[in-house]
């Protein structure tokens, strides 16, 4: 229960940095759900090899770790993407620097 509410916030917080990015929101959380189902799953196969079926304990600690890692992944995936700017400065005309002229 407690990695699905911290899942959620992951979530989210991927979700904004994708927005900063200039890219979809919802497809970043879906990347980031789908890195997070992944990576644990995977890391739950690793720790059965490494500690067997019998030891829970580092099993739910191996499937955590690597669930984690599953997040910093695309999260990873997205910090390398180019950040969009607003050039709202740009687009000030130089005569908008200065008052209109008086008309006599």
């Amino acid at each position: 229960m407690i990695e699905i509410i911290a899942l959620f916030f992951l979530c989210k917080k991927n979700g904004e940095l994708a927005v900063q990015k200039g890219l979809s929101p919802v497809r970043w959380k879906w990347y980031t759900i789908a890195g997070w189902l992944i990576a644990e799953f995977t890391g739950l196969l690793l720790g059965m090899l490494l500690f067997g079926n019998a030891n829970l304990y580092g099993l739910m600690a191996m499937g955590i770790v690597s669930a984690f890692g599953g997040y910093l992944y695309v999260k990873a995936l997205l910090e390398k993407k180019p950040d969009t700017y607003d050039d709202d400065i740009n687009k000030i005309g130089v005569s908008d620097l200065h008052p209109p002229p008086r008309r006599d």
